[in-house]
C-alpha cells in the first residue's frame, strides 16, 4: 500500500491517505487512455481483449474464420516442428489454414448458434445432450469434411478420399471422444456462445496436432 499526506483547505496537516492498487490501476489507465486500441483496456485486462471482443461483435464470421486460421497454423507448427522433427511443408501448412479459415471459424459459428437455439439453457441435461450432439453426429461430418478437403487439394481420387475416411474416420473419432466431451462440457455450461470458437481453438492447438499427424497419414 502507499499513502500521501498534504496540507487541508485551513494550513493544517492533512492525514494520510491510503492509495490503493485500484486507484494507481485506474490512473495506469487513464494514462494509456490515447493508446490503440489494441493495446488499450480500461479494466486492465489482458491487452487487445477488449479490441478483439469488439471484433467479434461487429464481424464474428470473419474474426472467427481468421481465429481458427492461426489455431491451425499453430497446431501444424507445433506438430510439424516440435513433434515430427521434420521440414515444414508450407503446401500443407496453407492447406490446413485454409480449411480453418474457409470451414472450422464459419461453420462452428453456425454450428454452435444453432445448437444453442435447439437446446438452450445450461443445466446438466442441456449441456449433456449438445455434448453427445457435437460428439455423435457434428464430430463425423467435420472428420468426413477434413479428410476430403485433405485430399482434394492434393489431387487424390475420390476413391483415395473414400478409402482415407474409411480407414481413417473412425480413429478420427476416437482421438476427438478423447478430448471434446470434457472440453464441451465447459464450453457449453460457462463459456457464451460469442467466445465459443476462440474457445474451441485454444484447445483445438493440441487436438489439431493430432489431426494434423492422421491426417498426414497415407490412405
Amino acid at each position: 500500500m502507499a499513502y500521501t499526506a498534504g496540507i487541508n483547505e485551513l494550513g493544517e496537516p492533512a492525514l494520510a491517505t491510503e492509495v490503493t492498487p485500484l486507484i494507481l490501476l485506474s490512473k495506469s489507465n487513464a494514462a494509456g487512455a490515447g493508446l490503440a486500441p489494441l493495446f488499450r483496456d480500461p479494466t486492465g485486462a489482458i491487452p487487445g481483449l477488449q479490441a478483439y471482443s469488439d471484433a467479434l461483435d461487429k464481424n464474428p464470421i470473419a474474426v472467427k474464420a481468421l481465429t481458427s486460421l492461426v489455431g491451425w497454423l499453430l497446431g501444424y507448427l507445433i506438430a510439424q516442428v516440435f513433434i515430427s522433427g521434420g521440414s515444414i511443408d508450407y503446401m500443407r501448412l496453407a492447406t490446413l489454414c485454409s480449411f480453418g479459415f474457409v470451414f472450422h471459424g464459419p461453420s462452428g459459428h453456425y454450428f454452435y448458434y444453432y445448437l444453442d437455439e435447439i437446446i438452450p439453457g445450461t443445466d446438466a441435461v442441456h449441456v449433456c445432450s449438445k455434448v453427445a450432439i457435437d460428439q455423435l453426429a457434428w464430430c463425423p461430418v467435420f472428420m468426413s469434411v477434413f479428410f476430403s478437403y485433405l485430399g482434394l487439394v492434393n489431387g487424390d481420387s475420390f476413391a483415395t478420399i473414400g478409402n482415407k475416411i474409411k480407414n481413417d474416420l473412425f480413429n478420427a473419432c476416437l482421438g476427438s471422444w478423447k478430448v471434446w466431451p470434457i472440453a464441451h462440457l465447459i464450453n457449453f455450461k460457462f463459456i457464451p456462445n460469442k467466445w465459443r470458437i476462440p474457445y474451441i481453438n485454444a484447445v483445438q492447438i493440441a487436438f489439431n496436432i493430432f489431426l494434423s499427424l492422421l491426417g498426414n497419414k497415407k490412405a
